[in-house]
């Protein structure tokens, strides 16, 4: 019996994904397609191992939304950080904080630690 996949789909639920073997696919393609596009996922397997996944468009289109959103996120919050290191503002401090010692550096987190408590 092949294994059965879970996975997290376009809402954000876990689902099972039903298993299909490769000859099957094969000889029922557009049967195992409607299974796809109405379960939004189908693994495809060969000698029970899962090797792919065919899923509905919509779901595609979902993960790639997702993965790009985040990446955008990411890039523009990158940018602000690389911003915010380029002041001479912060460029003083990061030499203060290289050059400091040990004792140095155990008193500033102290500090840093009691003004945010």
């Amino acid at each position: 019996m092949p294994p059965t996949l879970t996975f997290r789909n376009s809402q954000g639920e876990l689902v099972d994904v039903p298993a299909v073997a490769a000859t099957r696919l094969k000889n029922e393609f557009g049967a195992v397609l409607e299974q796809a596009l109405r379960g939004g996922a189908v693994a495809i397997t060969r000698h029970d191992t899962p090797k792919a996944v065919l899923i509905s468009y919509d779901e595609f289109q979902s993960l790639v939304r997702g993965r790009s959103h985040n990446l955008n996120d990411l890039s523009a919050e990158y940018s602000v950080l690389l911003a915010r290191m380029q002041t001479p503002k912060a460029r003083k401090g990061m030499k203060a904080a290289f050059n400091a010692s040990p004792a140095e550096l155990g008193r500033a987190a102290v500090k840093a630690a009691r003004k945010r408590s």
